[in-house]
C-alpha cells in the first residue's frame, strides 16, 4: 500500500509499504476512504515535536471501512464504516471510565506512565503506524472505534478525528459557559472549532487573533470579533475591545510553532523531501513590564498573549501542541491574577460521540473548516502548501483510496 512515511525531521515520502495486519484480538483493519493533514503533523516534520522514529507512518486523523477484524472485537463487523479517532483508548482502565481516554493506562505500548497514545506520533507513543495510507491497523477498536450513521459523509466525519473534538475540548477546559468573553489564540483549523465550540457553549462574545486574512475571515464568518496581531498589539486590542478588563476566557489553539509578527515560521517544511528543515532552537528574552509578560521571540507566544489578556480570576485552556522539552512559563503573573489553567491532549473517545450527533442531526456543519481536498499521491505538495499558510490552505483532507 502508498503511505507517507517520516524519514528524518523535514524528510518525508509517499512510499510504498507492507500492508497492515491483525496483530491482537482487539484489533481492525481499516481500508481509509478519508485521511487529512494537520499542524500536529507538521510539528514532527519541522521537528519541534521530537523524537520521531524514522519509518514511522504519519496522520492521526481518519474514516474508512473494516477490512480485517480481530476475535476480541464483538461490536464490529467487517464493512461497518467507522470514524478513527486520534487518540487511542481501551475502554476498561480507571482513566478510560471516567472520560479521560487520552490517558489510557492501556494504549500506550511504553506503559502506563508513558501518555497519550495517538497514531503516528513519536517514540513516546511506541510508535504506533498513522493513518495517511490506504489501510490501518487500529488498536483496541471495540473501545476505539466509532461507527458512522447515515447522512455523516468523508468530509465531515474526517472533521471530527481531532480537530472537531479538539476545539471544543479546548472550550470545555477554558469553562466556558453562558455570557462569557473568550479570546482565542490562532484562528487554523482547531482555533476554528474552538471559535465554533465557544458559542456552542453559550459564550457571549468570542475574540479571535490571527495574521492570515483569510482565517481570521473564516473567524469573522462564525460571528467571532478579529485581532491581527501584524497590525495591532493583541493584548492591547483585547484589554480594549472588554473596557480594559480582560476575557473571562481564553483558548490557545497555536502550540509550539507559533508564527511571530512580521516574521515567518519558526521552521519550515517547506524542504520535507530534501530534509533541510531544522528544529527551532530558541532563548528568548523576557520582561515584565505593568504586570504584563512580554515575550522577545517567545517559542510560548500564545501562553504569554493569553495570560496577558485574561481577567483577574479568568481560565486559561490549552490544547496546542507543546512538546516535553518546553519549560518557559509565565508563571508568576498567571499566579498574581489568580488565573485557573486546564490542558491536555483531547479524551476524543469520551467528547466526539455528541458532536457525531450534532453533525447528523443538523445542529452544526463542520465543513465550513474544509478547505482543501487532495488525492493522496499529492500529499507532499499539500503538507508545503499548508506548512506556508497558503490563503486558502486551512484544512487539508486527503483522499487514500487508490
Amino acid at each position: 500500500m502508498k503511505a507517507v512515511v517520516f524519514h528524518s525531521v523535514g524528510n518525508i515520502s509517499l512510499d510504498t509499504v507492507p500492508d497492515p495486519t491483525i496483530q491482537h484480538d482487539q484489533d481492525a483493519v481499516v481500508r481509509l476512504t478519508a485521511s487529512a493533514v494537520c499542524v500536529t503533523d507538521l510539528h514532527m516534520v519541522r521537528g519541534t515535536l521530537p523524537g520521531m522514529k524514522p519509518g514511522t507512518l504519519l496522520g492521526h486523523e481518519g474514516v474508512g471501512v473494516i477490512e480485517k477484524i480481530g476475535k476480541g472485537v464483538r461490536n464490529f463487523k467487517r464493512g461497518d464504516r467507522v470514524l478513527i479517532p486520534s487518540t487511542i483508548s481501551c475502554g476498561f482502565c480507571s482513566y478510560c471510565r471516567k472520560g479521560y481516554t487520552a490517558q489510557c493506562d492501556e494504549a500506550n505500548p511504553n506503559g502506563a506512565a508513558a501518555g497519550t497514545a495517538f497514531f503516528g506520533g513519536p517514540q513516546s507513543t511506541d510508535p504506533i503506524n498513522g493513518l495517511q495510507a490506504q489501510y490501518a491497523r487500529t488498536p483496541h477498536a471495540n473501545a476505539s472505534l466509532i461507527k458512522l450513521p447515515e447522512g455523516v459523509d468523508d468530509e465531515r466525519a474526517i472533521l471530527m478525528s481531532d480537530i472537531f473534538p479538539t476545539g471544543y475540548f479546548g472550550a470545555q477546559l477554558a469553562e466556558v459557559t453562558k455570557g462569557d468573553t473568550v479570546a482565542v489564540f490562532g484562528a487554523g483549523p482547531v482555533g476554528q472549532f474552538a471559535v465554533a465550540s465557544a458559542f456552542m457553549l453559550g459564550a457571549g462574545r468570542v475574540i479571535v487573533v490571527d495574521r492570515l486574512k483569510d482565517r481570521l475571515d473564516m473567524g469573522r464568518a462564525q460571528g467571532a470579533e478579529a485581532v491581527n496581531f501584524d497590525e495591532e498589539d493583541p493584548v492591547q486590542a483585547i484589554l480594549a475591545l472588554t473596557g480594559g478588563v480582560g476575557v473571562d476566557r481564553a483558548i490557545d489553539a497555536v502550540g509550539v510553532d507559533a508564527v511571530h509578527a512580521q516574521q515567518g515560521p519558526a521552521a519550515s517544511a517547506d524542504n520535507v523531501t530534501q530534509g533541510e528543515s531544522e528544529s527551532r532552537a530558541v532563548t528568548p528574552e523576557r520582561n515584565v513590564s505593568a504586570g504584563n509578560w512580554i515575550p522577545s521571540d517567545a517559542p510560548t507566544q500564545a501562553l504569554d498573549w493569553s495570560i496577558a489578556a485574561l481577567a483577574k480570576a479568568g481560565t486559561l485552556g490549552i490544547i496546542g501542541v507543546y512538546p516535553l522539552t518546553d519549560r518557559f512559563f509565565p508563571i508568576g503573573v498567571a499566579m498574581n491574577k489568580n488565573v485557573m489553567i486546564k490542558m491536555g491532549n483531547c479524551n476524543h473517545r469520551a467528547v466526539t460521540p455528541a458532536l457525531i450527533e450534532r453533525v447528523r442531526n443538523g445542529s452544526f456543519d463542520p465543513l465550513r473548516v474544509l478547505t482543501t481536498r487532495e488525492p493522496l499521491k499529492h500529499v507532499i505538495d499539500a503538507y508545503k502548501a499548508f506548512d506556508k499558510r497558503q490563503p486558502g490552505w486551512i484544512k487539508v483532507a486527503l483522499e487514500p483510496v487508490a
